[in-house]
């Protein structure tokens, strides 16, 4: 015989171990197979129930689905609600044994008992399938009308679910769910408020289905949504009744009146309203009467302002009604309770990004000086939800993590021209603080800003190189080439400006930032000549400070504006520095490559300038890597030292390929090599040298349209001899300019590779 419930629950609680309580399940599950083998009806409601109890606990139970079917059709109640309670937890709509209980459920539809047909109209709710929708929606429909609220309610919730499973089916319940809106019973208005909204969303998918579009198809009505925006008025004034309703016992939650019945009012008034201005107009005035009278110290009543929130945002609202809508969300940042907090950061965000496509549209068709006004005008909710912008930047500096991502989501979304400045150095003092594996994210981000909303380039150049300074190991390779490609299109002062502060930024970091060494050797490389004379800044009267950046370096805005002023180093400092980079254990590859060819470009950067022995250093530096197990640096610092001894005059000779002869592979000294490297090779490889590789988008451009003919020339007579020596500009692989580009210095892209002649073996 097998146990009792509370017996085998008592079992299972004195089991130590997890081993015990299989043992005791399994033990129990092979009497409850054998009690259904062998039909033992006095049992079976106790077996169903301990079956219950395993499922709660995830052990197999699907070998008592039947004896669910046999409960539900048993004339005595307490086994039929056992049964009930079965199926719904023991079957899945998928399961085939479902079919077999459409006859009981019709039968107990019937029921003269409101009990039993509920337990019906429960199950229908939640485990009907398509076919047993359209068997049972007759019955289902007759329940709609009863006299009884119990069977009324229940009826509506499974009503929605034959809907849901039938769709061609709502056309014919459209009128019994108009005439439901009128019932005085609460529980009934809450399901049929349901009702409604499951129809329209279900419509709304249907016709996306059939390949509307849920933003172009603003004038589409369905038969059942023109049906419903008749009843708006109706919807108004009940809520609009619930709102100056007293104290009723049966329906006040913390003071508030009904509070489920508004929030699902207020969520059909969102579906009706949306791109819908007559349904809209109806329903400002008694939206307007939520917001301002409904109590927020309790959750009830924040429940109710945040759907009405989501309402203003999707109807067709005016301005002052979207000015209350943020006010409200504001102060729901001012609350202790991060759920609400992070609901009113999620939501701000998502109205901003929701409405971006407007007022783009709004800004092409309003273009001009007026433009930004219309748009921040105090009647705006832009302009109100700049008012809270403090607030949101406070988020930044919350211990919960999931606030802190949802403001930095919205502040994102509240750069413009006006307060670039301010929230680029708090996103940069955020960037401090964040995880690491958020700053790439963050990083892009900021790039994105600075390129849209950059008061001047010095300030854009600055903010980059200070971001670099920051996350340079986390930042993406496009925040490193757009930094040098904004310092290479500025002007000289601001070349000098930037050189100057990159190289302090090297000299002091550990190494650890590689997106910086990146960018600061490439710029070393360019413009080092900028480094052995001063450079002082002096900001204009009405700047804030040196770089327009507050309170980043821990210079306070209010402050009187600074110099910046650069000390002139002699070149023997600038090599020490890019060297002292590279002999790092920690430097990588790629910066170890740009510093090489930054060392390749300061020798003759520095050749009026530097002593004899900072130049043969250089020479040094650039023929280290002639050994190198990397293939790249391997190649470049063998190429670089032939360009370098070409300036100097030495003539560099290769085995030929047929024995001992030695063959000069500027073509100048024949197979003797005793004629000194002409004038001429001379002079191309040092333009060589100084050119490569600036970027530069319109030789850049020119280069990519002449590719094609260039194809057939010789790589060597184009650097030394050809007429594009002194416009050689690369091109990255992918179109886009690089920092580097070892695969195009001689200007041919990387389909025109130097000829292999042109380097000597490797030592």
């Amino acid at each position: 015989m097998s146990l009792k419930l509370r017996d085998l629950i008592r079992q299972v609680r004195a089991c130590k171990t997890a081993a015990e309580e299989r043992a005791v399940i399994a033990k129990e599950s092979a009497m409850i197979r054998t009690a259904i083998r062998e039909e033992q009806e006095q049992y079976r409601h106790r077996n169903v129930a301990k079956l219950l109890f395993m499922h709660m606990l995830g052990y197999p139970t699907h070998f008592g689905q039947l004896e669910c079917m046999k409960l539900v059709a048993s004339p005595h109640f307490p086994e039929k609600r056992i049964g009930y309670l079965g199926m719904l937890l023991l079957l899945s709509e998928q399961a085939d044994v479902l079919m077999l209980a459409t006859n009981s459920l019709k039968n107990d539809l019937h029921s003269e008992n409101k009990f039993v047909a509920g337990l019906a109209l429960c199950a229908i709710g939640n485990l009907a399938t398509a076919d047993m929708s359209r068997d049972l929606a007759p019955e289902v429909d007759k329940h709609l009308g009863s006299a009884k609220p119990y069977l009324r309610k229940k009826a509506c919730l499974a009503m929605a679910r034959c809907l849901t499973k039938c769709p061609d089916m709502v056309e014919d319940f459209v009128d019994r769910v108009v005439s439901l809106l009128n019932d005085r019973s609460h529980g009934v208005l809450v399901t049929v408020v349901q009702l409604m909204t499951r129809v329209l969303v279900m419509d709304r998918e249907c016709h996306l289905d059939e390949g509307g579009d849920d933003d172009g198809d603003r004038d589409y009505e369905s038969p059942c949504r023109t049906a419903f925006l008749k009843l708006v008025p109706s919807l108004v004034k009940l809520l609009r009744n619930l709102l100056s309703m007293g104290y009723s016992p049966d329906h006040d939650v913390g003071g508030i009146s009904d509070p489920f019945l508004q929030v699902q009012l207020l969520t059909l008034l969102r579906l009706l309203g949306a791109h819908n201005a007559k349904a809209s107009e109806e329903m400002n005035d008694v939206l307007a009467q939520v917001a301002t009278n409904t109590e927020t110290s309790k959750n009830a009543g924040n429940a109710i302002l945040y759907e009405c929130v989501q309402t203003i945002m999707a109807v067709e609202s005016d301005d002052g009604l979207r000015v209350l809508a943020v006010n409200i969300l504001g102060r729901f940042l001012l609350n202790r309770d991060n759920n609400i907090r992070y609901v009113a950061l999620n939501t701000l965000a998502k109205c901003i990004a929701d409405r971006q496509p407007e007022r783009d549209e709004h800004d092409e068709q309003h273009r001009g000086p007026d433009a930004a006004s219309s748009d921040n005008s105090d009647n705006s909710a832009a302009s109100a939800l700049q008012r809270h912008r403090t607030t949101v930047v406070d988020c930044l500096k919350d211990p919960d993590i999931s606030i802190r991502q949802r403001a930095l989501e919205l502040i994102y979304h509240l750069v413009n021209r006006e307060n670039v400045e301010t929230l680029t150095a708090e996103l940069l003092n955020y960037l401090v603080l964040c995880p690491r594996e958020h700053r790439a994210d963050i990083c892009t981000r900021v790039l994105q800003v600075v390129d849209k909303f950059s008061p001047s380039d010095l300030w854009r150049v600055d903010t980059l190189i200070t971001l670099l300074t920051i996350a340079g190991r986390e930042s993406a390779a496009n925040v490193q080439s757009s930094t040098a490609v904004y310092i290479s299109r500025s002007s000289e002062d601001l070349r000098a400006y930037s050189t100057h502060k990159l190289l302090k930024a090297i000299r002091d970091d550990d190494g650890s930032q590689r997106g910086l060494l990146n960018v600061g050797i490439w710029c070393i490389g360019e413009y080092g000549d900028l480094l052995l004379t001063p450079y002082t800044y002096h900001p204009p009267s009405n700047a804030p400070n040196s770089t327009g950046l507050p309170d980043v370096d821990g210079i306070d805005s209010d402050e009187a504006p600074v110099s910046v002023s650069f000390s002139a180093l002699d070149p023997a400092t600038v090599v020490d520095i890019v060297e002292g980079v590279t002999n790092r254990h920690t430097c990588p590859l790629e910066v170890k490559q740009r510093a090489l060819t930054c060392f390749a470009k300061l020798r003759e950067r520095f050749a009026d300038v530097a002593d004899a022995d900072t130049l043969d250093k250089l020479h040094k530096l650039v023929r280290k890597s002639e050994g190198s197990q990397s293939l790249e640096l391997q190649l470049r610092s063998c190429e670089y030292g032939a360009l370098i001894n070409a300036i100097t005059g030495v003539s560099v000779k290769l085995t030929t390929a047929g024995g001992g002869e030695e063959e000069d592979i500027f073509g100048g000294g024949g197979l003797g090599g005793t004629t000194p490297v002409s004038d001429s090779v001379r002079s191309a490889a040092k333009e060589a040298l100084a050119r490569m590789p600036v970027v530069d988008i319109k030789l850049m451009q020119r280069k990519r349209d002449e590719r094609s003919g260039d194809m057939s020339e010789d790589g060597m007579g184009v650097v030394f001899g050809g007429d594009d020596a002194g416009d050689s500009v690369p091109a990255a692989s992918g179109g886009e300019p690089s920092l580097l580009d070892l695969d195009d210095i001689f200007g041919g892209g990387a389909t025109l590779a130097p000829a292999p002649a042109a380097a000597p073996p490797a030592q």
